[in-house]
């Protein structure tokens, strides 16, 4: 019982800590705050290209982004419900496919975004 336990809180602590991670990458991005870098953001050779093309691909992507971001989140907080474990279990699962596909679609958006802004 007791390792149970200690799987949701590494769960929710995974999750929830990634959707917070998520949530501020969205919000300095868009705002300009994080500048290009090889880490963070929406690193493909079109928002790459010039800072132009970076906010432009951050500011288009943030919403759904947000949406990642509460995605991950949510999974972290299913981690605690007082449900039984392969509920959890598809929960997370669940979770982890909705934040990865939006992530993906940001990504494709911001891209777009900041191809436009190369005028390419």
């Amino acid at each position: 019982m007791e390792n149970e336990w200690i799987a949701r809180v590494v769960l929710f602590v995974t999750l929830f800590g990634s959707g917070i991670l998520i949530f501020w990458m969205a919000h300095a991005a868009a705002s300009g705050r994080l500048k290009r870098n090889a880490i963070a953001g929406i690193r493909t050779p079109s928002t790459m290209a010039s800072e132009e093309a970076w906010l432009a691909a951050h500011v288009r992507a943030k919403t759904p982004t947000l949406y990642a971001g509460a995605a991950a989140a949510a999974g972290g907080l299913v981690a605690l419900a007082p449900i039984p474990m392969p509920v959890i279990t598809v929960g997370v699962l669940v979770a982890a496919v909705v934040m990865l596909v939006v992530v993906l679609y940001a990504a494709r958006v911001g891209g777009a975004a900041a191809r436009g802004a190369a005028g390419t």
